[in-house]
């Protein structure tokens, strides 16, 4: 018999995220790669790895829903033929409190952007999103990782040998490289520079994303910068109390679309838009224009398989995107009002 697995593909502007769950809504394969500015050659590598994987552990696997989530989700759902297409905020949500009940405040932080979420009683109350500046991020950390010549896997173990972390300007990437460029000249150690590194990225983070909120426990980290257990420190210095890295931190909004489209398949009794895995093989193309049908001039995207449009969006009035219907564009309607009554 068939294994049943549910297939979740996060996908950022610097990783993509692939997991398959089991019946359980456990992960029984995830990988974590590097987008490298290809995010449909990357999701096609990944989902075949991962199949590679579980095809030798379980034989024959039959996929029975499919979500997608991250930045590029409508991207991700168009070519795999997504059940479900969330936004970012509902899949590490989810994710979070199956793996934490009780979990109230929610730091994500991710390649190019953060978040927080406030949960309570089991559900989303609010949220904040940064997306404009870049300190605090994975990519800002991987570069200052590699221009101090330290290991980014290291970061966090020289963050906690520090003795006296210097104060570094966070407010933004600039002004905080140019003041550990001056820290390094002054010569503080690499050590008390990291240290000082992770507290002001922390500082950045809450200033920006949590004033005039309630923080309150328990709160839960995830993200590929959770990893860093130098931010996790400053993270609990700064709330005065534990944050949780739950297991599978680097995939929770993987783990979550999984879940939930496994769920809405549950629900519905309907059969999955999964393409399958030959879905690989085929050609992908993508193209924007702009539409001069009115004074919007909106930025549209399509996308190609094998010669033939499967998908627009990005037109305000559906000129283009109407023309072709599917569940997933539905679905993908749907999430954006979702993501607009949120706000």
């Amino acid at each position: 018999m068939s294994k049943r697995v549910a297939l979740g593909i996060d996908i950022g502007s610097v990783t993509t995220k692939v997991v398959f769950i089991d019946e359980n809504d456990e992960i029984i394969e995830g990988l974590y790669i590097r987008t490298k500015g290809n995010p449909i050659d990357t999701i096609k590598a990944g989902m075949i790895e991962a199949y590679n994987v579980i095809s030798s552990k379980y034989g024959d696997i039959e996929v029975i829903a499919v979500g997608t989530t991250g930045s590029g989700r409508q991207l991700a759902g168009v070519v795999v033929g997504a059940d479900i297409i969330k936004n970012e905020i509902s899949a590490h949500a989810y994710a979070a409190i199956h793996e934490v009940p009780d979990v109230s405040t929610i730091f994500e932080i991710g390649g190019q952007d953060s978040k927080i979420i406030f949960i309570r009683n089991g559900a989303v109350t609010d949220f904040a999103m940064n997306t404009v500046c870049a300190a605090g991020t994975g990519s800002f950390l991987d570069h200052q990782a590699e221009r101090i010549g330290i290991g980014i896997e290291k970061f966090g173990e020289y963050a906690l040998r520090a003795t006296n972390p210097v104060r570094i300007a966070g407010r933004c990437t600039v002004f905080a490289e140019s003041d550990m460029i001056h820290k390094q000249q002054m010569g503080a150690t690499p050590e008390d520079i990291i240290a000082g590194l992770a507290e002001s990225l922390v500082r950045n983070y809450l200033n920006n994303l949590a004033r005039g909120k309630e923080l309150l426990p328990k709160f839960v980290f995830q993200g590929g910068v959770s990893e860093n257990i130098g931010i996790v420190k400053a993270f609990e210095n700064a709330v005065g109390a534990e944050v949780i890295v739950p297991k599978n931190n680097k995939l929770m909004g993987a783990w979550g679309v999984a879940m939930l489209a496994k769920r809405e398949i549950e629900i519905t009794g309907q059969k999955t838009n999964f393409k399958g895995f030959k879905v690989t093989e085929l050609e992908h193309k993508t193209r924007v224009f702009y539409c001069d049908g009115c004074a919007n001039n909106c930025e549209v995207y399509e996308v190609i398989e094998n010669g033939e449009t499967i998908a627009y969006w990005g037109d305000r009035c559906g000129k283009w995107s109407n023309r072709l219907t599917s569940k997933v564009r539905r679905t993908e309607r749907a999430d954006r009002r979702e993501e607009i009554s949120e706000k």
